[in-house]
């Protein structure tokens, strides 16, 4: 594991409480007592020194942060490692070029992890029953923004989900895209932020992203068709019924919402790198397409226009 944040810590608990077939055997990251920490999980090696970890495993996980993702990845394909690179792939399409150049063997896996939800599947299991999808609506909202969070990131590191998961949805690419934004609550970094994506199949989808929401963490997604519609379900919480209210708790990021998936989508690369087969997971040139995507909205936000991508 390379990266000991919040997701690199949970992905190390998950593969060693939840996951068959594998081990974690070592974790680096630039923060030595964070690294430890994550590692004490696991009963795994702490270090400050990523290419160790790339020299000593049999496979990488690289949940570190966005900029170090194309170079890290870059060196796993070197080293001829299986590699599951957290989303973005990286954050420009010349860095995500360069990988899928790299990776003739298909080495590298992408963990666009909503492809294993189960509402999202069961989601796109249903659009037959819809007739034509015509138009989707999404909600992305975390309580708050990471440091350094700026209005691109928002986009490169929280919109690159709906960057994949919609092409994946209505097995179609995302060829027009298109920014806008209203009032912000919170100082420079604009926030929220509305975007317009248009597939190859004419399907409008509206995205808000909203990092500073407050309330609570938040994954909503309707898609609307010529014979009905389908809403993507939040998971069950339990009612609260006092002082004449009826209440439910919102998590508080996206771990709990999301549990399942991750767990889910590790097991598949797991099995798969033990079988030698290709993994499930996105590839290289998925998370090319959505940095693509993601770069065309960053113009669309600096131009006022619309971009094709």
């Amino acid at each position: 594991m390379i990266g000991a944040g919040i997701m690199g810590a949970d992905h190390v608990t998950t593969l060693h409480g939840m996951v068959s077939g594998a081990e974690v055997a070592i974790v680096a990251d630039i923060d030595l007592d964070r690294a430890t920490a994550a590692a004490a999980r696991a009963g795994a090696e702490a270090t400050t020194d990523p290419a160790s970890v790339i020299a000593e495993s049999d496979a990488v996980i690289i949940a570190s942060h966005d900029s170090t993702h194309a170079e890290l990845t870059l060196a796993c394909l070197d080293a001829g490692r299986p590699v599951l690179c957290e989303k973005p792939l990286a954050p420009t399409v010349a860095d995500c070029e360069k990988i899928v150049a790299a990776d003739s063997g298909g080495l590298v896996s992408l963990g666009f992890m909503r492809r294993f939800d189960p509402t999202h599947v069961a989601l796109k299991a249903a659009i037959p029953q819809i007739g034509q999808p015509l138009v989707v609506h999404c909600v992305s909202r975390n309580v708050s923004s990471g440091p350094g969070s700026t209005s691109a990131s928002l986009i490169t590191n929280s919109a690159i989900h709906e960057f994949d998961s919609v092409p994946w949805l209505l097995d179609s690419p995302i060829v027009e895209v298109s920014w806008h934004a209203g009032r912000s609550a919170h100082g420079e970094l604009q926030d929220p932020q509305i975007m317009l994506l248009r597939n190859d199949n004419g399907v409008l989808t509206t995205l808000e992203v909203f990092l500073n929401a407050r309330h609570g963490y938040v994954t909503r997604c309707e898609i609307v068709g010529d014979e009905g519609a389908l809403t993507l379900p939040e998971p069950p919480q339990v009612i609260v019924d006092s002082g004449l209210r009826r209440a439910t708790e919102y998590a508080a990021d996206w771990r709990p919402r999301y549990a399942d998936a991750y767990r889910v989508e590790l097991q598949a690369w797991v099995d798969a790198l033990a079988a030698g087969a290709p993994t499930p997971l996105a590839t290289a040139a998925d998370g090319l397409r959505a940095t693509a995507v993601a770069e065309a909205m960053i113009q669309s936000m600096k131009d006022g226009r619309t971009v094709t991508v």
